[in-house]
């Protein structure tokens, strides 16, 4: 049996449906073999290599399995933005990189480049593999560290003429645990969990932060669980969203300085006693670790050493979320903190009317808070992806999920641009339901060819795109913090209606808040569709970003919308 043979059945083995990529001269040996397998582990087309670790990056989210990337030596520097991703936010990735024949590397082989050296920094591990018979067990690693502990991307370095090499009997076996995350749940000691479950009945006033942790382990019914288990109000990090139905009475909301709201965040600042699980404590999660305050007591459950306690004194505790909860509920009994709830609901309901003004205030502008409104009228069942900017902003922190789960993805892990696009096909492929996406011009135009990808492969989508010709982040950034100037921040307006046709894409303009409603609903039947809104820049549409709010209220700039 040859080498891509080999990773083919091992591929099978692993319950691999989808594999996101792009052939190339190092790869003809594998796509040789690959039709017979075709059934049974379809290769997805991409039209760039950044973006195959997109698709495998939101399918992995959805599908609780590793997504699977498969690319040749001349792409493997394309893929670098999508694995830093995925790294940076815990997603099980599987890069597969072909390479120049072994014994070419000092030759000045085309194509031909360090791809260990490039991948280490971004990876949990990255292998290459010298001899045809250690396929099978590089692979198992693979699979094992990818998903094992704190989940990331793993690379195996593959060169071609191990693909053509053949071996008899090679060991084919994998191991099931790992071809799924979490792979295996790991809990701290009882001890220490019977400690933090007095502290949480104690508590006067405690609040419960999820991060994108909670998401990963599965544990948003244990979340809930205990929540209604202790009176505990429970807030979520932008990526943690999901963690519990945001319409449960219990729910304020995301909290922070992406999307956060000055009601979520000041229930956090109030709080004695802060439940964090499974969040990195990073700067947009905690809006420059000023939410929570550092002299908080702090209770922080993750799976990763690495991130307990690496900003705030805490008490730490190591393990699956799922299954120490499952643990903390059973060492607990039933608690009303009447007082603690009213105040908490009475902040709520002031907050609430506040949104209802933002909906029916009247402009000459695309009101967001609206749009939003009339989306969520149209949710079902569907998967919304927000890129950075106005779409994931304002899908944090106006949008209110229905049901708990992983149903909406953002890529905070980096925050780059061009991730929406591509994602949707992954989050189709993992789950066959509608996906949203809510992007700028700005992101669109680094993943617009994948409109190609998306219609070739009739994937459910409705593409919601903030037409407002600027990197409208940076220059709102530039008008608040540099002196009211910008520079090189916009571009030619375009007509993104005419593009996406062009793809074969049904296409809807919006360009007054009467168009809203009827657009949406359209544009929601009639998929794959694009839907080009001609917005306003951010520096002029304030979004709901605490350090914004605050920078504009500094310089008296009352004109905003949060």
């Amino acid at each position: 049996m040859n080498g891509a043979n080999i990773l083919l059945e091992m591929l099978e083995r692993y319950n691999v449906k989808y594999v996101f990529g792009l052939p190339g001269e190092t790869s003809l040996a594998l796509y040789e073999e690959w039709e017979k397998y075709n059934e049974k582990i379809r290769h997805v087309l991409v039209r760039d290599e950044r973006n195959s670790v997109y698709m495998a990056d939101a399918y992995a989210k959805i599908a609780f399995q590793p997504g699977i990337v498969e690319g040749p030596s001349v792409g493997s520097t394309y893929m670098l933005p999508g694995i830093a991703e995925a790294y940076k936010s815990a997603t099980p990735l599987i890069i597969i990189t072909t390479d120049t024949p072994l014994g070419s590397e000092y030759k000045n082989v085309l194509t031909s480049i360090d791809q260990s050296g490039i991948f280490q920094k971004i990876t949990k591990s990255t292998y290459t593999v010298y001899s045809i018979s250690d396929l099978p067990l590089i692979i198992r690693k693979a699979f094992r560290i990818s998903t094992s502990g704190r989940p990331g991307p793993v690379n195996i370095r593959i060169p071609s003429n191990v693909l053509e090499d053949n071996v008899k009997d090679p060991e084919i076996y994998s191991q099931n645990e790992f071809s799924k995350y979490p792979a295996i749940r790991i809990v701290d000691d009882e001890e220490k969990i019977k400690e933090i479950s007095e502290m949480l009945m104690k508590a006067e006033k405690p609040v419960i932060i999820c991060g994108q942790g909670v998401l990963y382990s599965q544990a948003w019914n244990e979340v809930t669980e205990l929540a209604e288990l202790l009176d505990i109000p429970v807030g979520s990090t932008i990526t943690g969203k999901g963690c519990i139905s945001e319409l449960h009475p219990l729910s304020i909301g995301v909290v922070g300085g992406r999307g956060g709201s000055s009601f979520s965040n000041s229930v956090v600042n109030d709080a004695d006693l802060i439940f964090l699980l499974g969040s990195n404590t990073d700067s947009a999660n905690t809006n420059y670790w000023t939410i929570p305050s550092k002299n908080k007591v702090i209770v922080h459950i993750d799976i990763s050493f690495e991130d307990l306690g690496n900003v705030y004194k805490s008490i730490n505790v190591v393990g699956d979320i799922k299954a120490i909860l499952r643990k903390i509920i059973a060492n607990t009994k039933k608690i009303q903190r009447t007082a603690w709830r009213n105040e908490v609901n009475a902040r709520r309901e002031k907050f609430l009317n506040h949104i209802k003004e933002l909906k029916e205030k009247d402009s000459n502008y695309i009101n967001i808070p609206k749009l939003i409104d009339e989306m969520d009228k149209l949710i079902k069942d569907d998967i919304l992806i927000a890129d950075p900017g106005i779409g994931a902003i304002s899908t944090a922190a106006f949008y209110k999920t229905k049901y708990s789960g992983r149903r909406i993805i953002f890529n905070y892990g980096m925050g780059g641009l061009g991730y929406s696009i591509p994602a949707s096909v992954g989050a189709y492929l993992a789950s066959r339901k509608h996906i949203i996406v809510l992007t700028g011009d700005g992101s669109f135009n680094f993943s617009v060819g994948e409109l190609e990808t998306i219609k070739r492969y009739n994937i459910n989508v409705t593409i919601i795109l903030f037409n407002n010709s600027s990197y409208g982040w940076i220059r709102a950034e530039m008008m608040l913090y540099h002196n009211s100037k910008y520079f090189d921040t916009d571009f030619s307006p375009i007509d993104y209606s005419k593009i996406s046709e062009g793809f074969g894409l049904k296409s809807y303009i919006i360009e007054k808040n009467a168009d809203i409603a009827p657009v949406l609903t359209e544009s929601f039947k009639n998929t794959p569709s694009l839907v080009d809104i001609r917005s306003i820049t951010e520096d002029r549409l304030l979004l709901p970003v605490e350090h914004w709010i605050n920078k504009a209220k500094e310089n008296k700039n009352n004109d905003f919308i949060y």
